[in-house]
């Protein structure tokens, strides 16, 4: 279990208050925030969904045909993806000609009307049946990084040419949402969270959520994050309001969800994975489901198909906590864009681009991160030493070859 879960479960963390409602958990360890960090972005028009599938990394087209509630499984981005049901948000990147990284993006198919409820909460809201509805989605709405909201806008806008979609800022409409805690993931294959299934969706109705349900046109909605389970779930909802399962007294502030990913080495936004400059393997994005190696061209995609196909990988962005020389945590003592060395051969293999707290990540060499005894400490800090972390949801092969060298050391 990752610290930051020790902490939650042991009712640590200094959560901000809403009220003294009573929730559905009783316990400190499932937290919901308001992703302050993310602004919502509307593609409108018959040609929504192929745009996007063109430009972006991942095959939008068989992801949401798999997740419409009519359509037959064909595709999964993970395995979390059901043959019928809700579509789960797709994870993407927009790259530049030459594969490096500009924007992240979740994408999210709003429901057809048959699935919406009327204001009964015992009907869908346009009397049409579940299967009617053909074709691709008119609508896609996206969160993306909130800093580079109107850069990407622009971008998009210049690809658009006359493909047939609008593209806008609708922030001031929608908020995005992130529940996440060590007791959030469940095991089963729907992308809804159980307790989420009873509250405006049209079977199993729960009445008494139903004012919940009413006036969102998109639907209340948590999905489980199409990166990795125990990310938890992710949802657009309404600005004005706070969303169904929220407890008044677990609401976080987004640096909570922040340190967790952090723990986890997952970054987000392009703060976290440098605009232009980051090469998307190097930073996972393949194994968090976000690029598509069967799928057709899309922007960058000759550098990604080459570097995938080459296997050959010698730098990730890794997880790592700063202490002293004894093994204590130190709190806010490194700054983004230090350098990490290598004590016994002074060389520098990576560099810091986030820190919080005592932990951080950074993009490392890992034949040095990862070899054993080896001492790494921040470069103009001889005080600070770094504990690089292998994380627990990276992929066996990535570490295979060093596993092997050192059994033979």
């Amino acid at each position: 279990m990752p610290p930051l879960a020790r902490r939650l479960a042991a009712g640590l963390l200094n959560l901000r208050p809403r009220g003294s409602g009573r929730g559905l958990h009783t316990g400190p360890d499932v937290l919901a925030c308001r992703l302050g960090s993310r602004a919502v972005v509307r593609f409108a028009g018959p040609e929504a969904v192929s745009f996007l599938h063109s430009l972006l990394t991942n095959d939008l087209l068989s992801a949401f045909a798999a997740a419409g509630a009519s359509a037959p499984q064909r595709y999964a981005p993970t395995p979390n993806a059901p043959a019928r049901g809700p579509a789960a948000p797709a994870y993407a990147a927009l790259l530049t000609p030459q594969g490096r990284f500009l924007y992240d993006l979740f994408l999210y198919r709003p429901p057809p009307p048959s699935q919406m409820l009327d204001r009964t909460g015992s009907a869908p809201e346009t009397g049409e049946r579940p299967g009617e509805e053909e074709g691709e989605p008119k609508e896609v709405l996206a969160d993306v990084d909130a800093v580079e909201v109107d850069e990407l806008i622009a971008c998009f806008r210049r690809y658009r040419l006359r493909s047939k979609v609008e593209i806008d800022n609708v922030s001031e409409t929608f908020t995005c949402w992130q529940r996440f805690g060590h007791n959030v993931v469940h095991t089963d294959p729907s992308t809804q969270e159980p307790e989420a299934q009873s509250i405006g969706w049209g079977q199993g109705v729960d009445h008494a959520g139903e004012s919940a349900a009413q006036g969102n046109g998109h639907g209340w909605q948590w999905l489980k994050d199409p990166r990795l389970d125990y990310l938890g779930y992710r949802g657009i909802f309404p600005a004005d309001t706070i969303p169904p399962l929220v407890e008044s007294d677990k609401e976080a502030d987004e640096r909570h969800y922040q340190l967790w990913r952090i723990e986890n080495g997952i970054a987000e936004g392009s703060t976290e994975i440098p605009k232009g400059e980051a090469i998307p393997l190097e930073y996972n994005l393949a194994a968090l489901n976000a690029i598509s190696f069967v799928k057709g061209c899309y922007i960058g995609q000759e550098l990604i198909a080459r570097t995938h196909h080459r296997g050959v990988i010698r730098k990730r962005l890794m997880p790592m906590k700063f202490v002293d020389e004894n093994g204590q945590e130190l709190e806010q003592a490194v700054a983004p864009g230090s350098e990490v060395v290598d004590e016994g051969s002074g060389k520098k293999i990576g560099t810091v681009n986030t820190a919080l707290g005592s932990r951080g990540m950074g993009l490392l060499r890992l034949e040095e991160a990862l070899k054993q005894g080896s001492s790494l400490r921040i470069g103009d800090n001889r005080d600070v030493r770094v504990q690089a972390i292998r994380p627990d949801w990276w992929p066996a092969e990535w570490t295979q070859m060093l596993d092997q060298k050192s059994a033979v050391a």
